[in-house]
């Protein structure tokens, strides 16, 4: 069983940037391919970026050049570092992984764009 804990939203102003956190325990990081999803009001959860073990990215085209997406496993932390920030990109955003047929979630962190 894996736990996901994130951390790192808040408000900030468009152009802005935060990085968001995402710890796992276990002792299978190293094997997890990693995601961040972030659901906006009325809307449903998109996938923003993943990561696989093998350290391949990628990226849905809003946030191409803004996002990266890191890891490292000796923290078992998985990262989103998100630069040049815009209203639009505020959503709950949620980590998660699937490991033996099973999605994992975290709890959600807010992050909300506004002037």
């Amino acid at each position: 069983q894996v736990q996901l804990v994130e951390s790192g939203g808040g408000l900030v102003q468009p152009g802005g940037s935060l990085r968001l956190s995402c710890a796992a325990s276990g002792n299978i990081f190293s094997l997890l391919g990693m995601g961040w999803y972030r659901q906006a009001p009325g809307k449903q959860r998109e996938l923003v970026a993943a990561i696989g073990k093998d350290y391949n990215t990628n990226y849905i085209d809003s946030v191409k050049g803004r996002f990266t997406i890191s890891r490292d496993n000796a923290k078992k932390t998985v990262y989103l570092q998100m630069n040049s920030l815009k209203p639009e990109d505020t959503a709950v955003y949620y980590c998660n992984t699937r490991w033996a047929g099973e999605d994992y979630w975290g709890q959600g962190t807010q992050v909300t764009v506004s002037s």
